[in-house]
């Protein structure tokens, strides 16, 4: 066990910021602009296995992903427009988790199979609300980890209300179909197939139809969507970043 890992979640918290802000002083500059913490940088961190240059914001931590996100909630979604909402929040973030429980009050839950750091531990098959529970629910790289994905976002579907919307982010392959067996269990047979030795799949283009089998109307947007190309370019949003799902319960 790890002495951070026994240290108060507040205490852990700060050490985390002065540890990046003491990594950050060499990025200083304004070339790259990070949308979730709002502070510039001359590039970001190189991050990753197979290490992507110019990846992970120095200040924050947001990746790719992260910046996406945060551009698409603030200019495409009603998250922070004040009124009051029930927001579950799978398999939180560091990177989020502060700003939204500062943005979003009371109304904001967060919930994981197995972190002490969430507000709830709660398997994402068998989810511990009743129907129509929440307004928006985010899970971000989560669905490719369990076994019967299918039944986790038939839970999705099922807490959130009527007319809600959740944000359903899974990293895509290059295939038109899903690749999975869950007969593999080794995980460097996990990682050789799958990207990573806990993934039990690598999802593909029919990912959206195992959303909408789900119940969940789903739309999708990419960086070219939202953005300008400047701000692609000075935000660093990357391929890497992949796509929003965004799936309204009709």
């Amino acid at each position: 066990m790890s002495i951070m890992s026994v240290l108060p979640r507040p205490v852990r918290k700060s050490l985390r910021r002065l540890k990046r802000f003491g990594l950050s002083i060499p990025y200083r500059g304004q070339a790259r602009l990070c949308p979730v913490c709002g502070k510039s940088s001359s590039r970001f961190a190189s991050y990753g296995v197979d290490r992507r240059e110019d990846a992970q914001c120095v200040r924050c931590g947001a990746l790719e992903r992260h910046r996406l996100t945060w551009l698409f909630f603030q200019r495409r979604t009603d998250l922070f427009d004040g009124a009051n909402k029930k927001v579950l929040h799978v398999a939180p973030e560091l990177v989020f988790e502060t700003l939204l429980s500062k943005q979003l009050g009371d109304g904001y839950l967060t919930a994981d199979l197995s972190s002490p750091d969430a507000a709830i531990q709660m398997d994402i098959t068998d989810i511990c609300y009743p129907d129509e529970s929440f307004d928006v629910i985010y899970c971000s790289h989560v669905l490719e980890h369990v076994p019967d994905d299918r039944k986790a976002m038939g839970e999705l579907f099922r807490v959130l209300k009527p007319h809600g919307w959740a944000v359903l982010l899974a990293p895509i392959g290059g295939g038109g179909k899903t690749e999975e067996d869950l007969s593999i269990t080794d995980p460097n047979e996990r990682a050789r197939l799958y990207g990573q030795h806990d993934h039990v799949r690598i999802y593909g283009r029919d990912y959206i139809d195992r959303l909408r089998e789900a119940g969940f109307l789903v739309s999708e947007t990419t960086a070219s969507d939202l953005l300008a190309a400047e701000e692609v370019e000075r935000m660093g949003i990357t391929s890497a970043a992949g796509e929003i799902f965004y799936c309204v319960k009709g």
